[in-house]
């Protein structure tokens, strides 16, 4: 792509982005989400195989089913109240199908089987661009609305994305699609603590998305794409290499790592609420995903693989 393209494009992700997070009213949102879906689908269809076209088609049907819910939503919702503005999504069927298409677009469960695919099929840089940056407008949108959002909604999507998020990635070896299901699960904590202190959820995401980035763009630098990979990649960079290992353990929340405060607060709010059955489900899903993150830990540092 020339470098005019490129300007072009990602002036259009950041606009549509920052477009949807300060807009307050629904076309304004939706016009901001449209304009970033398209600019990311030459992004994503731009190694020419087969895979890459694959995973654009996938994007743009799911991410075009979920704007058209969206629209019907907040339409459904102008017609009952009267209003377009964000905060004033009042009618309950509106609500249901906007909280659901926010999670098609994120890539939640249960509506997630996009998201490996379309992860698996395109580079590790626009995997890098679908898993953080593309999760911000949604999820701001969901934060605007997360008052009139029936909680046991979010709860049951959020426990129903830990699951999926923690069994998906154990039976992995592409590190792309594992990188997927570890974004369902940190969907899952972030979309069930929304319901309660929508504050902490803004706070879970940034931190995973914090830890994310330099794990993707290590692998990029040494080209991993498999666990077989990383088996032999500490022959050329040790440094690096034990990075992406605790990063990995920062992720599944693992304390005394970062990754394991959000997940504290999460459970603490949980229990204050009296949900201790919730917090228990939460912490048992967990140990699911700390499963595999611990496996490429292991490979990574304990295994010594054969000398080059």
């Amino acid at each position: 792509i020339n470098p005019t393209s490129i300007t072009i494009i990602t002036l259009s992700i950041i606009t549509g982005t920052i477009m949807t997070m300060s807009s307050s009213n629904w076309l304004m949102a939706w016009i901001g989400l449209e304009l970033n879906m398209l600019a990311i689908l030459p992004i994503i269809s731009k190694p020419k195989t087969t895979r890459a076209s694959e995973a654009t088609i996938k994007y743009f049907l799911t991410q075009a089913i979920a704007s058209a819910m969206m629209l019907l939503s907040s339409t459904t919702n102008a017609w009952q109240t009267g209003n377009w503005d964000i905060p004033e999504l009042k009618n309950k069927f509106s609500t249901t199908i906007m909280t659901l298409s926010l999670m098609m677009k994120m890539g939640a469960a249960p509506i997630h089987f996009w998201l490996p695919e379309v992860l698996q099929g395109t580079t590790l840089q626009t995997a890098l661009l679908i898993t953080t940056w593309q999760k911000l407008a949604p999820i701001s949108l969901m934060y605007m609305i997360s008052n009139n959002i029936q909680p046991a909604l979010l709860m049951s999507a959020g426990i129903l994305s830990m699951i999926v998020g923690g069994l998906g990635g154990i039976n992995q070896t592409q590190l792309r699609k594992t990188m997927a299901y570890s974004s369902i699960n940190n969907l899952g904590w972030t979309i069930m603590i929304m319901a309660l202190s929508p504050n902490l959820a803004v706070m879970n995401i940034s931190i995973y998305i914090i830890m994310t980035t330099p794990i993707f763009l290590m692998m990029t630098n040494m080209s991993t794409k498999t666990l077989q990979n990383l088996t032999t990649t500490w022959t050329t960079s040790t440094t690096t290499t034990l990075s992406i290992a605790l990063l990995m353990l920062s992720t599944s929340g693992l304390p005394p790592f970062t990754g394991f405060m959000p997940k504290m607060l999460a459970l603490n709010e949980l229990i204050t609420q009296k949900l201790t059955t919730l917090a228990t489900l939460a912490i048992m899903t967990s140990l699911f995903s700390l499963l595999f993150y611990l496996r490429i830990a292991y490979l990574i540092m304990v295994l010594t693989s054969p000398m080059t």
